[in-house]
């Protein structure tokens, strides 16, 4: 087991981390838009407000009020259906208490001495969130992130066990949390990307599994969803995936394979026009919702939709809560193939293009494209082919990877280039 684990503590990765604010199941779905618009792993934690103000929480009453994860994935999906398309002002005022899914097995709080190895398997077993209290007086900081924490220099006084552990007594002038109450309640909170993220600052202590392949390393998630590209794309929306949340749109080649050409996901969708990806969810093919159609295609009749300004990106240019109609547009969800394409063509231009890697492309270099992309997966095809797609590599795939035995990794690729990575 690398050591990085072992004398790292998720306190580690909470210095500088905003505190968090929560987002209550009474909030309306244009809210959410808004705040899954500044979220990490496109997604935001939803809570029941406490039942009365003031009240001081324990770590379970805490949890009793957490109720699940909404996506953006899961905000298009509600908004296709027939009522909201028929009413969309009605339906952006919805409470997200009727569209998140509740799922209390997704957050986690977790004091911030916890061992990092601890935290990654929580993650491993499906925990997305873990939040962690910012005031607290505690021992066990290491000692590569001890230099600086709130504002105060922190010496180690039990210098004669300095050699044996990590743990660093708090300085004195640091406000302790028993000394009052206002900070009892300060959190913030984690992600899976966040330990990635911290992961990847690494790669040396974790030799030789970061230039092991992926498919070595057994990341690669062969059971995945996915819909034809002539399907209807509101097919999508039938059973969401959980993790990762994202269907590839695949077209079948004779062999029986299957090559993707798109995909709609949660972080596809992110900071997309939600009433426009709504529309074209429910009106057009996979095909065509994840290659782009643009305003000239005359194939089909693309009508005029109503758009209320409020969720536009141009909301602060008119005034909220007025609609306007205009054409649809493959760039209003967030694509920009460039010159028009071909409905049914195997083609696919700048954003429309899904993220993808080979087989045998290094640990290393799938946690550098899933963290520059801001993605929570990234798609596997194989080395000597035309985009036949293999499976998928989530958060959870690369964590259980990073976690393995060293006698278990069976390939590395370019050893004599680990330096580089160090």
């Amino acid at each position: 087991m690398p050591s990085v684990f072992l004398y790292h503590v998720v306190g580690d990765l909470t210095v500088g981390k905003p505190e968090m604010v929560e987002f209550y199941e009474t909030e309306t779905v244009e809210s959410a838009i808004r705040a899954i618009g500044e979220s990490t792993e496109c997604g935001i934690p939803v809570w029941k407000r406490k039942s009365h103000v003031g009240m001081i929480e324990n770590s379970e009453t805490r949890l009793q009020r957490f109720v699940g994860i909404l996506n953006s994935l899961d905000i298009v999906a509600f908004l296709a259906s027939t009522e909201c398309l028929e009413d969309r002002d009605k339906a952006i005022k919805t409470p997200v208490s009727q569209v998140v899914v509740p799922n209390t097995s997704l957050l986690k709080q977790v004091d911030p001495a916890t061992r990092l190895i601890d935290a990654l398997e929580m993650m491993k077993q499906g925990v997305r969130r873990l939040i962690v209290p910012k005031s607290m007086g505690w021992k066990g900081m290491s000692k590569r992130f001890s230099i600086l924490y709130n504002g105060k220099w922190l010496k180690n006084a039990d210098t004669s066990n300095s050699s044996s552990n990590n743990n660093l007594t708090i300085n004195p002038n640091r406000p302790s949390s028993s000394s009052g109450t206002s900070n009892r309640d300060k959190f913030c909170c984690l992600s899976r990307e966040d330990v990635i993220r911290f992961l990847i600052g690494c790669l040396g202590a974790l030799a030789p599994l970061p230039l092991s392949s992926i498919s070595s390393l057994g990341a690669i998630k062969a059971n995945y969803n996915s819909l034809e590209a002539s399907l209807p794309a509101i097919e999508a929306t039938r059973k969401l995936p959980e993790d990762p949340s994202a269907i590839a749109v695949v077209e079948p080649i004779p062999n029986g394979q299957c090559k993707i050409i798109g995909e709609i996901s949660a972080s596809r969708l992110w900071k997309c026009d939600y009433l426009a990806a709504a529309w074209a969810l429910a009106n057009l093919s996979a095909g065509q919702f994840v290659m782009g159609v643009e305003d000239n295609v005359t194939s089909r009749s693309l009508p005029d939709f109503a758009v209320n300004s409020a969720v536009d990106d141009d909301n602060t240019a008119n005034e909220a809560g007025s609609t306007r109609l205009r054409k649809f547009s493959s760039r209003s969800i967030g694509f920009n193939p460039g010159n028009s394409i071909g409905i049914g063509r195997s083609v696919y231009r700048g954003r429309s293009a899904p993220l993808t890697c080979k087989i045998t492309s290094s640990l290393a270099a799938v946690m550098a494209q899933m963290l520059s992309h801001r993605a929570t997966h990234v798609w596997v095809i194989e080395d000597h082919s035309d985009d036949i797609l293999v499976g998928v590599v989530g958060y959870a795939d690369i964590l259980a990877a990073v976690t393995k035995q060293p006698a278990s990794v069976t390939h590395v690729n370019r050893p004599e280039a680990f330096a580089t990575l160090c």
